[in-house]
């Protein structure tokens, strides 16, 4: 169910815009200020970047951006966490509720995964001394590809540093100039920057619309391969992918297709297992699987998974393997026993699932606009750029920090909150959220 928008500043005033001094003065008075990541360069910087030829006007512009941003009392950014994240963190000592972490099934802190990085490091050390392809891997690393094959349900797996490596090392790898990719008109920035390293064509089929992509499916005729992408899980806005469609299309068409479950590992499906478990597909189905060890998994780092003989292939044949450093042995633990304990605590699930249904059901009685969410990915779309970030704003004020999301991360007047429920928010803290969200309104 879609419900109805709250309106933005510039819709609800009239045309009425109040100056940065007013917005900033509006502030005042509060006891949460947020920290500023920038020292003091901000207090000259227009000579500084007058006499910076590295940066061109449009990079300077980004720049000018940001200071309109910190003059308004809006810029809520790169704040530095005290301690470890959690559904409460704390910021220079002040406590505040968390509601964008990735953290889904609440494993930060989690006692035995702990255990496991601590002592990968005292057996292994603190680094990996090498890239993977020469002095650089060890027996936890292909603990850890041997697991993730086994619980994606593929013959294969390998790893890298991220989910955005994971990505770039598939297309720029595997896929050339004859080939094409199709792509979902909400993918992520790090299929799109590998699409453009690799000189792939690339054509966006709009946003989950099976109808569109046969529409392309049926214009190509170059005689390349062509490969089909999508995610399991939308991070922008919390659906899911119809992965039915995309099987039977790329079946009919002769194509290829490949799901980012960065967000989608942990979440969906059996134990987490992802979206073909979600739709009680077979994971062969699926050409290449991606994904993130930093969501669900609290750990850093990135996967591919599929047939044996792709892995191979990207073993040998992708630079992020053959020229980045290893993961960590901390890491590398952190992951192998973060998918254990999704099979071994299946209740995580089940309570981050009912908090989502309560949050979003309760979002939606009091007015606010949750997009296309069915997941615990939750935007509230709030319109302009400015309603966004006064929204996140007045929301830290009253000690929630809740990340904005703006133009040209989304379509203008797109802007949003864009929350994460997680299995670690109790009740009584949602609701408390909630209690905040309606007095803001």
């Amino acid at each position: 169910m879609k419900s109805q928008g709250v309106r933005g500043d510039s819709e609800g005033k009239k045309g009425k815009t109040d100056s940065p001094a007013e917005k900033k003065n509006s502030l005042q008075g509060t006891d949460k200020t947020p920290q500023d990541p920038f020292g003091d360069f901000f207090d000259d910087y227009a000579n500084k970047l007058q006499h910076n030829p590295l940066l061109n006007d449009r990079q300077k512009q980004k720049i000018e951006v940001v200071n309109k941003t910190r003059n308004s009392g809006f810029y809520t950014f790169q704040q530095a966490f005290d301690a470890k994240s959690g559904a409460l963190i704390t910021l220079n000592g002040t406590e505040y509720k968390l509601l964008s972490s990735y953290d889904y099934l609440g494993l930060i802190g989690h006692k035995e995964i702990e255990k496991s990085a601590v002592e990968a490091i005292n057996k292994f050390g603190t680094g990996s001394g090498g890239v993977r392809l020469l002095t650089g891997t060890n027996k936890l690393h292909l603990e850890l590809e041997n697991d993730l094959a086994h619980f994606t349900g593929t013959e294969a797996a390998v790893t890298y540093s991220s989910g955005y490596h994971a990505n770039l090392a598939v297309l720029s790898s595997l896929m050339d100039s004859k080939d094409l990719a199709l792509i979902d008109s909400k993918i992520h920035q790090s299929t799109l920057d590998a699409c453009k390293l690799a000189g792939l064509p690339h054509r966006r089929f709009e946003h989950n619309n099976p109808n569109s992509l046969e529409d392309l499916l049926k214009q190509h005729h170059s005689g390349g391969r062509v490969l089909i992408i999508s995610e399991g899980m939308f991070s922008m806005d919390g659906d899911i992918c119809k992965l039915k469609e995309l099987v039977a299309l790329k079946k009919k068409y002769g194509a290829f297709l490949m799901i980012d479950e960065a967000h989608s590992l942990g979440v969906l499906g059996e134990n987490g297992k992802g979206v073909a478990s979600h739709f009680n597909i077979s994971p062969h189905e699926i050409d290449i699987i991606t994904g993130s060890l930093s969501k669900a998994i609290p750990a850093s780092g990135g996967y591919v998974a599929g047939s044996r003989e792709l892995i191979i292939f990207l073993q040998h044949g992708s630079s992020p393997f053959i020229f980045s450093a290893a993961l960590g042995p901390a890491a590398t633990a952190t992951a192998t026993m973060a998918l254990k304990v999704f099979q071994t605590e299946p209740e995580r699930r089940k309570k981050l699932w009912a908090n989502t249904q309560f949050f979003v059901s309760e979002l939606q009685k009091s007015g606010f606009d949750t997009g296309l969410s069915s997941t615990p990915i939750i935007p509230v779309i709030l319109g302009s750029d400015e309603a966004a970030l006064s929204f996140s704003r007045k929301l830290f004020d009253r000690g929630v920090l809740a990340t904005p999301v703006i133009f040209p991360a989304v379509p203008k007047q797109q802007s949003r909150l864009r929350l994460c429920i997680t299995a670690s928010q109790e009740k009584p803290f949602l609701q408390e959220v909630l209690d905040i969200f309606r007095q803001l309104r």
